[in-house]
């Protein structure tokens, strides 16, 4: 018969430390998440992570298909005369860093280094006569550069109630 090389006790130990090793290598390979932003119509909001997002300026063609065909869109009703608000995380408007709003493809604030905005009784939906009003439009929050250059798009679609 022989003797154990080491205790029960030192066993758990070196388990322990062996899980806790382990728990900090998964940790470290993860992604930082990207800063939300977030829509809120009365009660609802709605918050998501930048869709488009890269180490440097994204390009034109990118920043368009972001806008056009973001797959993971998170959707809010939205009630006509309802108070639109938009609210990014304070990251997003760091180091001279500004936002904006874009509604199906067209910017309808100018760039700011606020962090909310608030759009009350807002028609989103009006059509100034022009026929019938769509059931959806399509909000996205772009970041920019301090010289304008977009760097991460959010995504969200706005469902007339």
């Amino acid at each position: 018969m022989t003797a154990p090389l080491i205790s029960g006790k030192g066993r758990r130990s070196v388990a322990a430390l062996g899980a806790v090793s382990a728990g900090l290598l998964v940790l470290s390979a993860c992604d930082k998440p990207t800063p939300l932003a977030t829509v809120t119509v009365g009660t609802s909001s709605v918050s998501a992570e930048a869709v488009c997002r890269d180490s440097a300026e994204l390009s034109i063609e990118k920043v368009q298909e972001c806008l056009t065909e973001a797959k993971d869109a998170k959707t809010v009703e939205y009630g006509r005369g309802d108070t639109l608000r938009l609210g990014v995380e304070p990251e997003i408007v760091e180091d001279g860093n500004r936002w904006q709003a874009v509604l199906d493809g067209q910017p309808i604030t100018e760039p700011s280094s606020n962090t909310y905005r608030s759009f009350p009784g807002a028609d989103i939906f009006a059509t100034g006569g022009q026929g019938e009003a769509p059931s959806s439009k399509k909000l996205n929050i772009v970041q920019v550069s301090e010289d304008g250059k977009p760097l991460a798009v959010w995504a969200y679609n706005i469902k007339l109630k």
